[in-house]
């Protein structure tokens, strides 16, 4: 499996970006760690976890402490050992994708295909509402059809004000 990982913390200086590389880490503490070294004063560090165009992990530290999870799929444990270490302790579904489709899409975005069925998002869908996504928004995102786990994590990082930075590290 493809994976690219990269953590964004927000520090007094705005928002750092980094890449991650989670292949040689054993264990969900040493992801934490990670994520700590990314901006050691940070108020939030979010990670982002795409794995083969299919799966997204999202990972929240609120100064460095009170670790979230979010996946889009909860399949993505059931695939890979990286999906199995972020995801593998998390029991609760998200939201059942049905009750998402069956609530309508009232937002800017009512053009875009319906939302995939078959995805099992997993954890706490709300990890990022007080930066500005919804549970609603992120799990409608995750569910679109065509919509890569690139193309999620870019506009949620535009809008919580990191999509400079994040661009920069896709570049780089």
């Amino acid at each position: 499996m493809s994976t690219f990982a990269a953590a964004v913390g927000r520090g007094k200086n705005g928002w750092t970006a980094s890449e991650l590389d989670l292949g040689g880490l054993a264990d969900i503490d040493e992801v934490v760690d990670a994520m700590r070294d990314v901006e050691p004063d940070a108020d939030v560090t979010l990670l982002f976890v795409e794995s083969d165009d299919q799966y997204l992990a999202v990972l929240r530290l609120d100064e460095g402490e009170d670790l979230r999870i979010f996946g889009s799929d909860s399949a993505f444990a059931d695939e890979s050992r990286i999906g199995a270490m972020l995801l593998g302790e998390i029991e609760a579904p998200a939201l059942e994708i049905d009750d998402l489709a069956a609530e309508g899409d009232d937002d800017e975005d009512s053009d875009k295909p319906a939302v995939d069925p078959d995805a099992d998002p997993v954890g706490d869908a709300e990890l990022l509402t007080d930066l500005g996504i919804t549970a609603h928004r992120l799990l409608q995102l995750c569910g679109l059809e065509g919509m890569m786990p690139a193309d999620v994590t870019a506009e949620i990082c535009q809008r919580i004000g990191c999509g400079d930075e994040m661009e920069e590290l896709r570049d780089a």
